[in-house]
Parts: C-alpha cells; sequence; structure tokens
C-alpha cells in the first residue's frame, strides 16, 4: 500500500469516526440527513473522503441511503435494542459481579454522587422540554451528556476485565448515546424508577453481595433495554425515512 494511499485511509477513518461522534451525542439526530457537500464545507474536505466515510458509517448500520433522500442516520428498529440489550443484560450482571468485590467505599460514594446527578439533570431536562420547543429541548438533553452512562461506565472499570469492559462499550455504541437522557426525559415514572433501581444497585454493592447485585443490574438494564425499544418505535413513526 502506498503512502498516499494510507493516508487517504486515515483521512477516511478520522472523518467516520468525527462525523460518528456527532451522531453518537445527538448533534446529528436520527432521522437527519448527511449531504455530502455541508459536511465537506464543514470539515474542509473534498466530497470524495467524505462518501467513502458515510459509506462505512452505513456498513456500520449506524447511516442508511434512502432513495430519493440520500443518506440520513438509521433508526434503530425495536427488536435491534432488545436483543443488544439481552445481551448487554447479561455482561453487565457479570461487570456487577466483579465489581462487588474490587468496589471501595469511596468508589461506591461516586456511583450514589453520579446517580444523584443523573437525576437532577433529567429533572431538569424534562423542565427545559416544558418551556421549549421539542428541538430546542432535544438538543439541551443532548448536550447535557448522560450521567446514566457514567454510572454505568463505573461499574464496567470497576470489573478490573478489559475484554468485558470494551464488549459492553461496543453494545452501548450501537445506538446514539443521547438517548437514554431523552427517554428519561419524555417518561417522569420511568426517571423515578430509574434512579431508584440504582439507588438498590447501590445498596447491594454496599452490602458485598454479589447474586443480589448481579440480578439487580440485570432486572435493570433489560428494563431500560425496553423503555428504549418503546421510545424508538413512537419514534420510527415520526421521522420521515420516505
Amino acid at each position: 500500500m502506498s503512502p498516499t494511499t494510507e493516508s487517504g485511509n486515515a483521512l477516511v477513518d478520522d472523518l467516520a469516526a468525527r462525523i460518528r461522534a456527532k451522531i453518537m451525542s445527538g448533534e446529528i439526530p436520527i432521522g437527519a440527513p448527511l449531504r455530502q457537500a455541508e459536511l465537506a464545507n464543514e470539515f474542509g474536505i473534498s466530497r470524495t473522503p467524505v462518501r467513502e466515510a458515510l459509506r462505512q458509517l452505513q456498513t456500520g448500520g449506524l447511516i442508511e441511503v434512502v432513495p430519493n433522500r440520500g443518506a440520513i442516520v438509521r433508526v434503530p428498529v425495536p427488536w435491534e435494542v432488545r436483543e443488544a440489550y439481552e445481551v448487554r443484560a447479561e455482561l453487565e450482571a457479570l461487570a456487577a459481579r466483579r465489581s462487588v468485590k474490587r468496589m471501595t467505599a469511596e468508589m461506591v460514594d461516586e456511583l450514589e454522587a453520579v446517580n444523584s446527578a443523573m437525576y437532577e439533570q433529567s429533572k431538569r431536562n424534562a423542565a427545559a422540554a416544558a418551556s421549549d420547543t421539542p428541538a430546542a429541548a432535544e438538543k439541551t438533553a443532548a448536550s447535557k451528556g448522560s450521567a446514566n452512562d457514567q454510572f454505568h461506565t463505573l461499574i464496567y472499570k470497576a470489573a478490573a476485565n478489559s475484554r468485558l469492559e470494551r464488549l459492553l462499550t461496543d453494545l452501548n455504541d450501537a445506538f446514539p448515546r443521547n438517548v437514554s437522557a431523552l427517554v428519561l426525559k419524555d417518561n417522569p415514572r420511568h426517571r423515578d424508577e430509574n434512579f431508584e433501581e440504582h439507588q438498590h444497585i447501590i445498596e447491594a454493592f454496599r452490602a458485598g453481595d454479589e447474586d443480589l447485585a448481579a440480578s439487580l443490574v440485570r432486572d435493570h438494564v433489560l428494563s431500560a433495554g425496553e423503555h428504549l425499544a418503546h421510545w424508538y418505535e413512537r419514534r420510527s413513526s415520526t421521522v420521515y425515512t420516505g
């Protein structure tokens, strides 16, 4: 492979990663068009690497090409979400089980602080939604990031198994990460349940109960997957893809 080819491939890979990051954060929302000319102008490059980067993202399932419309950010279908979360639930239960003996009191305190921050953040997002346009409220939720993800990431890291952490990270990266915040914003009851489920998980860590921690995490992830699948199901009916 020539240096020129290697350089071109690196550019395409970097560009695909940058576009992916915008999609995963919600800066480019699901259903949004990905116009080659606009992206080329934004990144200050020609259309050729943009076209190749979009092709790469299409192969990965993050975007799709719709007739008469071009490339758009793909809306996951509910069964995909349920399958992914079924696998995630088992892996995250394993991570929780491993984490119980490895998690210090300070780490458990951090989990509790993150859970409280997530709860307060989701309430602020809901308040913003009540006083703003839907698009602006969604942008606010996306810009805040997700303390919910931070909670689960702390458990992954405490498990001290790099392969397990990579598998869980890959599963999470299958769907835009801002959506967790949007699901909590849209459903006050689920927001309260999510906070309480996290609190029960924290109590299991404090008690050093591996079986209980694994069981609670498994049930929590499966429940979260159902809420996410229903959110995408409702959203797919409002996103034009024809």
